[in-house]
């Protein structure tokens, strides 16, 4: 069966317009929920409310840009790429998500493409993007941009919720 490409619109929009993200971050959370092995508590806490706090922060300390893909027939944001750029100009991707309807279409390597010429043109002078554990299969969706893992960074469990024990 031959899927056709729905036309996609990609815009531009800054802290001032985050909210538009708000449900297909609650269905990135909830992914991450889900494959969580360790952290699921973090994910079963985590409100957009309290990760727009954070983005404002990055807006206030550097720069934020918002990439959003919308499909103009049904009238909705389908997709979107959150980066900063902090003031010693390291260059983040943040967030990234398309609906599950719109993926293998080539729109979130669209987004990401949108958002390093966007930390080219404003000096980074180095990328990153966190991966949540359980989430390892994006992998090399982000290889295809030149992003390996360098190190891994353990946490500690803490708080009032007890770990949840890794599946063996």
């Amino acid at each position: 069966m031959t899927v056709t490409a729905l036309p996609i619109e990609y815009h531009t929009t800054d802290i001032a317009g985050i909210d538009v993200i708000r449900p297909l971050w609650n269905r990135i959370c909830e992914h991450h929920r889900i494959r969580a092995r360790t952290f699921r508590a973090f994910f079963e806490h985590t409100t957009f409310d309290n990760r727009k706090v954070y983005f404002v922060r990055c807006a206030e300390a550097g720069d934020l840009r918002v990439d959003l893909a919308s499909d103009p027939v049904a009238g909705r944001c389908v997709g979107y790429c959150v980066t900063s750029l902090s003031a010693d100009q390291i260059g983040e991707i943040e967030s990234l998500y398309v609906d599950e309807t719109y993926r293998s279409q080539g729109i979130g390597t669209a987004l990401v493409h949108r958002a390093l010429a966007w930390l080219d043109e404003n000096g980074s002078v180095e990328n990153r993007v966190a991966v949540a554990e359980g989430n390892e299969e994006a992998f090399p969706f982000y290889r295809k941009f030149g992003f390996y893992p360098r190190r891994t960074v353990l946490e500690q469990v803490r708080g009032s919720a007890p770990p949840q024990r890794p599946e063996t």
